[in-house]
């Protein structure tokens, strides 16, 4: 199984990014993908998940910014980013889930600047 986010780099505050997670192996519409972020010196934390109903949940701290989506054909979830703030900077990871602890994807790093 592997994910492989892409997509992060560095953006003025208020402007936007779009990360994108290709699944291979295992993943399958019936897995729960969710986006995590971890910032210097904090712990890893969700921002925005999507379950194979397509039901989403966002973190408090993105919602209304944030939209996460997902093409089962493609196998890819996607994070689009708008309004971000210095503070959304992190290292952006990938995750699947169906049962246990899941898998993770190597993580993608987006720095906002003010």
């Amino acid at each position: 199984v592997q994910l492989q986010a892409s997509g992060g780099g560095l953006v003025q505050a208020g402007g936007s990014l779009r990360l994108s997670c290709t699944g291979s192996g295992i993943i399958s519409s019936q897995h729960t993908m969710a986006w995590y972020r971890q910032a210097p010196g904090k712990q890893r934390e969700m921002v925005a998940s999507i379950t194979a109903a397509d039901v989403t949940t966002y973190s408090d701290s993105v919602k209304g910014r944030f939209t996460i989506s997902r093409d089962n054909a493609k196998k890819e979830v996607y994070l689009e980013m708008n309004s971000l703030k210095p503070e959304d900077t992190a290292v952006y990871y990938c995750h699947a889930r169906r049962i246990g602890p899941g898998y993770w994807g190597k993580g993608t790093q987006v720095t906002v600047s003010s």
